[in-house]
This record gives C-alpha cells, structure tokens and sequence, in this order.
C-alpha cells in the first residue's frame, strides 16, 4: 500500500510503550495538503520503482544521505549536505537558505568593533578599542580574497593595511563615533613614508570607520582619491562572501572604489550581485521544474529559453545569455546544473544537480 505524506504544522511527540499495542495520536491532526513531502512527479517515479522492485538510482547517495543524517543536530554543514542530497534524490521539496557558517560569527561583530562605545561598554581604552577594529579590518579584507601582508600592522608610525594581491589596496581603520578629522592626510604621510611616494600614489587608497567623513577628509579624499566606507558597509561585502563565496569579484570591485564616501556605491555593488545570484537561483529552478513536469533529464537553451519567459521571470534573457548563465552553473566549480556537450552550443543540453538557496 503507498500513503501520501504530508508535512505536519508542528512536531508531535509520542510516548512508545512495550507491550507493542497500537498508540494513538494524543490530539486530532489537521494536514495540509498543499505542503506535500514528495511532489507528484517524484511520487510517482517512487510508486514505479516499488511496484517494478527496481534498484535505487542511487544507492551511495542515499547510504551517505543515512549517514549524515546521524550526526545532523550538531553538525550545520552536515545538515546542509544532507538536505541538498534529500533535495537531489527527490525526498524532500523543502526549500534551503544560505547562513553564515557558525565558525564565521566573527562578521557579525565588524560594524560593532569600529564603534568605540565598545570602549566603555568592555572598558577598553583608545588604543585597544582601535587595534580590535583593525584585527578585524585585516581578517575581514583577508576573507574577501585580498592578500594582506604582515609586514604593515599598523602601531604609533606605522601603515594599518597593506594588500599586495590582486592589486596594490592601502588602508586605515578608525574605530571612534566618526572619522577623526585629518584621517586622510595620515593615511597620505604614513603611506607615502612606507610604501614611497609611486607606489602609493598609483594603488587604491581606502579609509575604513564608523559615521560619515567630516567635510576636511571629504575634501581631501576626493582631492587625493581617497575611498572612505563605513565599517557596516565592511560587514556586508563580507557577509555576502559567507553566504556566497564566488559572488564578489575584487577586480569588478576595484571600479567601486571611487573618491569620496563611497558607501552607496559599495552598496549598489552588493545589490548588483544578489540580483545575479536571484536571477540563477531562478534558472536553476526552472531547469528542476521544467524537466520534472517534462520527464526528461536534460534539456537545450532554446526549450529552457521558452520555458524562462513562462515563468515569473526576474528579467528579460536573449537566448546567448540564457546560455551563458548556464555554462556558469555548469561549471564544475559550482556544480549548480550538468551539461551534456553538444558539437555546437545550439546542442548542449543541462541538467539539475543541486538548488542554489537564496534567504
């Protein structure tokens, strides 16, 4: 006999007994059927598979699925896991969301470090209130993919950051209530006296603290083209890259880092990528969906083309782009969608492997 499985509005403890009698739910349950556990199409091919005694498709996937299922309640990454593999094997429809990975906690912390009411909330003085933000200003620029030499660590005289890779990066840190005024001539001297005077002048220059540049280092940052971010907006490039590790690119960054406070233009930089990352998230859905409706296991650009503009569509695609948003997630660096290569592009055909959560 097959049931139909629903998901339950809340969870139902039951006490077992041992005399094996039939134990009874304590309360009448209300079942939703919109919020099935399996989807049709996945309820079937299951009901073919038992009444054909046909073999899993995937037997390891679903001894691994078991395995991590044991060490879930501890283990975030491993539930992660096991939920893309129950998502893949067609067990579960429950959607997944991107988090920051417990042992990434520290980001949350960014914007409150270069906050000097730290100072008499942790009684802290000037001096270790500034060197906790800029620990946490090298970590941070360091997680984005920058290479931060170790050489510049900041101290009476000396250059707070200093990121060689992928370009030349000079930085300061202020934790306070505002950007001290004559911020940006410190950050010119100390520069100019470490690095010389080339070297400097030709390498992006950045000033990261809390509040809003006072009018003399707006002036001067525009003048010597100076960056100036407030820590939040620090926080929130970094956040992103938790949740999403390929989304920032630090040479597409670069042309953001214009002269001036530049906290709106980081922050429609930020807003750039999670339009993407919604746009694939979207395209990975609609391969999933439309091969399940189909009962196909891969499909061209030109019918996944036709199927985009049935959809909810989060913006007009030409075919050629459709194309190459689905290259990229059939590299095997993301590992979103495969790909069937055809002899041409017109013949490649994708297929679903795994959701791209989005919050």
């Amino acid at each position: 006999m097959l049931t139909y499985l629903y998901q339950l509005s809340k969870s139902i403890e039951i006490v077992v007994k041992s005399n094996n009698q039939f134990v009874p739910l304590p309360d009448y349950l209300n079942v939703s059927e919109d919020k099935p556990v399996l989807s049709d199409q996945v309820f079937i091919q299951r009901k073919q598979q038992l009444e054909k005694l046909e073999p899993p498709l995937h037997p390891e996937l679903e001894e691994l699925q078991s395995a991590l299922s044991q060490i879930t309640n501890n283990n975030p990454a491993a539930q992660q896991l096991e939920n893309e593999i129950k998502v893949f094997l067609g067990w579960s429809n429950a959607p997944t969301t991107n988090t920051i990975n417990a042992d990434l906690t520290w980001i949350k912390t960014i914007a409150s470090l270069g906050d000097r009411s730290i100072e008499f909330e942790e009684k802290k003085n000037s001096y270790q209130a500034g060197t906790d933000f800029e620990n946490i200003a090298r970590d941070s620029l360091d997680f984005l993919g920058f290479k931060v030499e170790t050489a510049y660590k900041g101290g009476a005289g000396g250059l707070d950051l200093y990121c060689s890779q992928p370009y030349p990066l000079v930085c300061e840190c202020k934790a306070g209530k505002s950007i001290p005024s004559g911020t940006v001539e410190e950050l010119l001297k100390l520069g100019g006296m470490h690095l010389g005077a080339d070297k400097f002048l030709n390498s992006p220059k950045l000033v990261i603290g809390p509040g809003n540049a006072t009018s003399d280092n707006l002036k001067s940052s525009k003048e010597w083209k100076v960056s100036i971010i407030k820590a939040m907006t620090l926080q929130k490039l970094v956040e992103l890259k938790a949740k999403y590790p390929g989304a920032i690119n630090l040479i597409e960054l670069k042309q953001y880092l214009e002269p001036g406070q530049i906290d709106d233009k980081i922050n429609e930089y930020i807003d750039k990528i999670e339009k993407e990352i919604k746009l694939q998230s979207h395209i990975i859905q609609l391969v999933k969906n439309y091969l399940q409706n189909s009962g196909i296991e891969s499909a061209g650009v030109d019918a996944l083309h036709g199927a985009y503009f049935g959809s909810n569509l989060p913006q007009p695609l030409k075919p050629g782009e459709m194309y190459e948003i689905l290259i990229e997630l059939s590299s095997p660096l993301t590992g979103y969608l495969g790909r069937e290569k055809g002899n041409d592009g017109k013949t490649d055909k994708f297929y679903y492997l795994r959701d791209l959560p989005i919050n």
